[in-house]
This record gives C-alpha cells, sequence and structure tokens, in this order.
C-alpha cells in the first residue's frame, strides 16, 4: 500500500469543523498534495461560505459524505469527525483499498471494553482496530510507513506522551506516580455550539473538567506503559483556558532512585537529537503556548527538585496542529515517502 507517486489525491471528511479546515490549510501549502474531496454531516455549501478565510484559495464544495465518491477521488483520506462517526466510515474506505488517518479516538484504545467503557458507545470494528498504527510518529515512525489506517493521537496524549516517552523507556521502573496538570484552548472542545464553551462562559474564566475521569487518560496509560514494558497508570486533571488553542501540561513525576539534572536532560537530548518537531529548551527556560502557535513543534522543558526524587516537565504544543491536523500530515507524510516535514514547515 506504499503510495510513491509524487503527487497524490487527499479528501477531508469533517471540513466543517477546525481539525478539518487545519488540515485543509496545511494542504494546500503542500506540494505534493491536490485535495479532491471534502464533506461534512451537517453543513453544505462552498468552503468560502463555511469558512470565508478561504475565498479565493479553493473551489472545492463541501456535501454531506459519500463512500463510492470519495472512493473515486481520493488515495488518502483524513477523518476528523467526532468519535463513533470514523467507525461508520473507515470500513469502507480499508475495503476500497484506501488509506485513512482518523483523527477521532476510535482505534487509539486497543481493548473494545475500554473504548466503550471511556467514550460510552460500542465500537464494532474488531478487525480493523487491531491493525491500526497509532501515529505518534517520533516512537511509531517504522509501523506508520506500512500502515493503511493510522490513528492520530489525542491532543493531550500528544503533550504527555513527548514529554514522557524517553523517561518512561528508560526508567520506567523507577517511576512511583505521575500526575499530570493539563490545559487546553477552548478549540479543543471542537465547534459545537455548548452553553459552557461560549464566549461568556469562558472569558475571564478558568476550570478543570472530567477530573481523572477524562478519555484520554487510558491512552496516556496504554501507550506509556507499552514504551517502558512496565504499567503505568497517570493521574490526568484538564483544565478549560480562555485561550483559542494552545496545550500547555506541568507533568510531575516521582521517582524512587535519584537522578540529576544533568543526567535527565542528557536523556532527552539524545532521544530527540533527530527529531523535527521535538525542541527540548536550553536549561533553565520553560516552554510557552505562543511559541508553538501555528506550528507542529512541541516544546519541553525539564527541572528537579533538590532531593532528586521529583521531576517535573512542562509540554506545550498546538492543539489544532501537533495536536491534531499538523500530526496527521506528519503521518501521511511518512506513509506516502515525502519529506516528513513536508507542508509543516
Amino acid at each position: 500500500m506504499y503510495l510513491s507517486q509524487s503527487m497524490i489525491k487527499v479528501g477531508i471528511v469533517g471540513i466543517s469543523g477546525y481539525s478539518g479546515l487545519t488540515a485543509l490549510e496545511i494542504l494546500l501549502k503542500h506540494p505534493h498534495v491536490r485535495v479532491t474531496y471534502v464533506s461534512a454531516n451537517n453543513t453544505e455549501g462552498s468552503l468560502s461560505d463555511i469558512w470565508p478565510q478561504l475565498t479565493g484559495r479553493t473551489n472545492l464544495y463541501c456535501k454531506k459524505f459519500d463512500l463510492k465518491t470519495a472512493v473515486d477521488l481520493c488515495d488518502l483520506i483524513f477523518l476528523a469527525v467526532p468519535h463513533t462517526a470514523s467507525l461508520e466510515i473507515t470500513p469502507g474506505l480499508l475495503n476500497a483499498n484506501k488509506r485513512v488517518v482518523d483523527l477521532s479516538g476510535d482505534y487509539r484504545l486497543k481493548n473494545i471494553k475500554d473504548y466503550e467503557k471511556w467514550y460510552g458507545a460500542k465500537h464494532g470494528d474488531a478487525k480493523n482496530l487491531k491493525k491500526a498504527v497509532y501515529g505518534l510518529p517520533e516512537l511509531y515512525r517504522q509501523d506508520i510507513v506500512k500502515a493503511q489506517l493510522i490513528s492520530n493521537p489525542g491532543c493531550y496524549p500528544t503533550a504527555a506522551l513527548l514529554a514522557l516517552a524517553p523517561l518512561s523507556a528508560f526508567h520506567g521502573h523507577d517511576i512511583s506516580s505521575i500526575i499530570i496538570d493539563a490545559k487546553s484552548g477552548v478549540s479543543g472542545a471542537g465547534r459545537k455550539a455548548k452553553l459552557s464553551l461560549n464566549f461568556t462562559e469562558v472569558n475571564e474564566n478558568f476550570k478543570a473538567y472530567k477530573v481523572l475521569h477524562h478519555q484520554h487518560a487510558p491512552e496516556i496509560d496504554l501507550y506509556l506503559s507499552k514504551f517502558s514494558n512496565h504499567q503505568l497508570n497517570v493521574h490526568f486533571v484538564p483544565h478549560l483556558l480562555p485561550i483559542n488553542r494552545g496545550i500547555l501540561e506541568t507533568i510531575y513525576v516521582h521517582i524512587n532512585e535519584k537522578m540529576g539534572f544533568n543526567e535527565l536532560y542528557s536523556l532527552y537530548q539524545k532521544f530527540y537529537k533527530t527529531e523535527p518537531f521535538v525542541r527540548l529548551l536550553p536549561k533553565g527556560q520553560q516552554p510557552e503556548i505562543k511559541h508553538v502557535t501555528g506550528t507542529n513543534m512541541c516544546d519541553l522543558g525539564l527541572e528537579i527538585s533538590a532531593d532528586s526524587r521529583l521531576i517535573v516537565i512542562t509540554s506545550v504544543i498546538d492543539n489544532l496542529v501537533k495536536g491534531a491536523a499538523g500530526q496527521a500530515v506528519q503521518n501521511m507524510n511518512i506513509m506516502c515517502g515525502f519529506k516528513e516535514a513536508e507542508g509543516l514547515v
């Protein structure tokens, strides 16, 4: 299923949402992609009417999803749709031998019972759940190359897993607890109309939600445990920031064995030395959301307590780019043999 041609035809299902729009804006600048199909189940019309900022940039017209049309017009399809919607669409696309990058949570958890518990819906596609590759390029690049179905990571897990991967991979057995204090801009909740997301509810406000019960917690647990070959569980508390976009996570890791700061810093430096989208900040510096907004970057900052038993990792991403559409394009680039940073820098 390796797509070796220099130009591919790409579709975006869910173009009326923020992730769908972000994917299109990136792909319109991609030298090896022609966007040939867009759809949304609750929105119809020219893209310039749906998103006025696209006026003069595309003549694409949005209609309700149609499998035959998508199959006829596309080589690869992004599913920027709500959870459970992908389950209805993905099997037909895969049966037609199309490659799929799914931005929803439908194929991230490998245990169907876990999915049904955390997402509150039946799964019903065990066959494709088994073949789905988790699309975190920094850790699964070799699997992504060969994949037909990519499960794009959640935005919170992307920031958390990139922050914790080096430590959990080499010192997982020394970790006694992980607390993730996560904060996201409002676009992370999507474009749906909801009272709690209204401007007057969010502006001049700051709150925690789904405390210890967010659906991204088991996703983080699953892949952290895989990296470390040791069961790890996080205490995850998300918060809603009164900003449009961006995620900042402050992660507190208690360790059993003392570790010096230079040892910790060197570990991260070596782990991400060749990664184009992970930046380890200089010693003493901490990342800020405004430095990654609109980019596919993940910035990391490190600190360690005086007794060398508490490690603090700070991680920031743009939830719509590295946390969603940008990472999806990064996965597409790897799948199709393009330069990994094509269209993203």
